[in-house]
């Protein structure tokens, strides 16, 4: 809510299906191939060329429709969605709009105070369009038609999000259950998984508003200022008397505001038909069950199954389930070690690491095996928590082993009492007026204290035992 004004969000993202051929034709799907270098006569609309169905993108769309908690329909029909662009050569795109192959459904997302489950309409196969290049001359656009007829998921929400977070946690959702599936590799950046976002406003008990629809967002934050900005201009128009258009917008990552694109059409401007080349899509029951028999553990039901094994917190459980790698780096690491050391290092640590390297969790320096092996070494007490970073840094610079760099530095851990003692007999003889400091009320200077004996010991003095000895010593 803005003031007082009811924010009302739907949501269509368009998902890329992982697959090594197109929709309708045996033509790979490759990112980052040169220009129109992976266009068969199918994708390029050649007169006669006819479109065959690929079984396994079919398969992908169910198993995406279960993990979205929806019903899979067993006779789903391909439409022809009548529009003409110069990035699609058939003058039409082969959709689904009736009967898509998959129908309601839901999803649950975390909000500030609980849970919110957000309806899904529908999920449909349709295949994607070209791509127009308006940067390469000055006077003409280029057209690569290497994404022409990529397979494509298009999932449908039901208005049930209220603000930007929302909205943002919703895709984050989607996404994470597409890439536990394996049906989509969820690359926003390389357009994989992109979200048309619809936005309206309204009162309490007022008819919901004119809503307009922003294209192609591909990242969280360009979703939550495209919102925050389009709901602004909205309230703004309606407040000085003036109406809202439904109308098609683009966002401008650049001013942060979205512009007008095009007026918003409707289904009958399309002037959908069934595709005469294409039959109906009848699916099997026993098929269908056999698919949802071989559906993996989802972010939902290892969430559970983490605060239930490990006792993480909702919190802990939800950002390390979010993404599949990490969730499967974690249990790597857990197995045999104590969960919050384990929760601790790896969404602080490692996590900074990989925001700062701009990597994902694949790619990290540090692997499951040798981040165990440094927890490991803070548990038996060989080092101290504070030389685990420093460790750990030069671990990810290097790629050694945390044993290696521990034998080659000399980092253990000094853990023997005696030799404790002698250094804090070494502070304490030279910290006269602190230690009357400390006797006279000033126990905040025991920090002072542990820290010179930190600097003699080279910090590798074992915490527990240095603040006891500390502790005896100047309370005597």
């Amino acid at each position: 809510m803005i003031n007082d004004w009811n924010l009302v969000i739907g949501i269509e993202i368009h998902a890329q299906v992982k697959s090594n051929s197109k929709l309708f034709s045996s033509s790979p799907t490759d990112f980052g191939s040169s220009p129109n270098s992976q266009v068969s006569l199918i994708d390029a609309a050649m007169p006669g060329m006819l479109p065959v169905i690929n079984s396994y993108c079919v398969e992908q769309a169910v198993r995406s429709g279960i993990g979205i908690n929806a019903k899979i329909n067993e006779k789903s029909i391909f439409d022809r969605k009548n529009y003409f662009y110069q990035d699609l050569p058939q003058g039409y795109q082969i959709s689904q709009y009736k009967d898509p192959i998959v129908g309601e459904g839901y999803i649950d997302i975390e909000t500030e105070n609980n849970q919110k489950r957000i309806g899904i309409e529908r999920l449909h196969l349709e295949q994607d369009a070209g791509k127009s290049l308006h940067d390469q001359d000055p006077k003409y656009t280029f057209v690569d038609l290497n994404r022409s007829g990529i397979a494509l998921m298009e999932i449908v929400s039901k208005p049930d999000m209220n603000s930007p977070k929302e909205a943002v946690n919703y895709v984050r959702k989607v996404r994470s259950i597409l890439r536990y599936l394996d049906t989509c590799d969820g690359n926003m950046e390389q357009g994989s998984l992109r979200a048309d976002v619809n936005v309206s406003v309204n009162k309490d008990g007022e008819a919901l508003g004119t809503r307009c629809e922003i294209k192609n967002l591909n990242s969280f934050k360009h979703i939550s200022s495209a919102i925050v900005y389009e709901s602004k201009r909205q309230i703004k128009l309606i407040d000085s008397g003036k109406r809202v258009d439904q109308e098609t917008r683009l966002y401008d990552i650049n001013s942060g505001e979205t512009r007008s694109m095009r007026s918003k059409e409707d289904a009958h401007d399309y002037r959908y038909f069934p595709d005469p080349d294409l039959l109906p899509l009848v699916l099997e029951k026993e098929w269908i069950e056999n698919i949802k028999k071989n559906i993996p553990e989802l972010p939902d039901e290892k969430k559970a199954r983490f605060v239930k094994e490990y006792s993480l917190s909702n919190y802990d459980a939800e950002v390390v389930v979010s993404d599949k790698a990490t969730s499967e780096y974690y249990e790597a690491v857990v197995k045999g070690r104590a969960p919050k050391l384990v929760t601790t290092w790896v969404t602080g640590e490692l996590f900074s690491v990989l925001n700062k390297k701009n990597i994902s969790i694949q790619d990290s320096p540090v692997s499951a095996d040798m981040m165990g092996e440094l927890l490991d070494n803070i548990e038996s007490g060989k080092i101290s928590n504070r030389l685990a970073k420093d460790i750990f840094e030069d671990m990810c610079e290097t790629g050694k082993n945390p044993n290696l760099i521990i034998e080659e530095k000399g980092l253990s851990q000094i853990s023997d009492e005696g030799e404790i003692e002698k250094l804090v007999d070494e502070v304490l003889n030279s910290n006269p007026e602190n230690i009357e400091k400390y006797k006279n009320g000033k126990t905040k200077l025991l920090g002072f204290f542990v820290g010179e004996v930190m600097k003699l010991s080279k910090g590798k003095a074992n915490p527990g035992t240095l603040n006891k000895l500390l502790k005896k010593k100047l309370d005597n």
